[in-house]
């Protein structure tokens, strides 16, 4: 077990061990994010039998765990490798760019469910990040009240697409919508009105 651990703390060893910490980081928090949101959606609005839950559940955790440990993998492995032929020895801000670029062609590319909503996760995280970047060089300060603006046109917005055109909203939303503006307009017992939804 020494001479295991002597190889795993060399320093000679790090770039390459790095990767795999990488790949079983990806795996992991896509796994602790993915399981847990998989179950609720299944558990209210899946139907289908129990082992066809299931499978949908550990299906949309492999998924997102495979992508970001892929991701990671790539990103980390082109970081390396531009390092290497840079003239400096270091990585900039185009390196960083190609790198995620590169990783997000080949593992999100396709649009599955699950990568849906993980770059939709991520544009409104990165359009957040333009904002404070911008309002951070200019020195300005949020007005009192801005994030209530904010969260009243998003919600006015989606309200509206919703009943205008449900079907160009993500699914994932339009299933939420669904349940909570529709599916609460028709009940046929007491049951159906406060326990079951149907």
């Amino acid at each position: 077990m020494d001479a295991i651990n002597a190889i795993v703390l060399s320093p000679q060893y790090h770039e390459l061990l790095s990767l795999v910490k990488g790949f079983r980081n990806g795996a992991v928090y896509g796994t602790k994010i993915r399981f847990p949101h998989a179950l609720v959606m299944t558990l209210l609005f899946r139907t289908g039998s129990v082992q066809d839950k299931l499978a949908a559940i550990l299906k949309a955790t492999k998924a997102h765990a495979r992508g970001l440990a892929f991701f990671v993998t790539i990103y980390k492995t082109l970081m390396l490798l531009q390092r290497r032929i840079s003239a400096e020895g270091k990585n900039s801000d185009l390196h960083t760019f190609v790198a995620g670029f590169v990783g997000g062609w080949v593992v999100f590319g396709e649009k599955t469910s699950v990568n849906q909503q993980i770059v939709l996760y991520l544009f409104s995280r990165i359009a957040m990040g333009i904002i404070n970047t911008a309002m951070k060089a200019a020195d300005f300060e949020a007005p009192p009240k801005s994030f209530a603006l904010f969260a009243a046109v998003c919600w006015g917005i989606v309200m509206v697409l919703f009943r205008k055109d449900k079907s160009v909203l993500q699914d994932s939303l339009k299933n939420s919508m669904t349940y909570l503006y529709e599916d609460s307009n028709h009940w046929t017992s007491l049951k159906t009105l406060l326990w079951h939804n149907r």
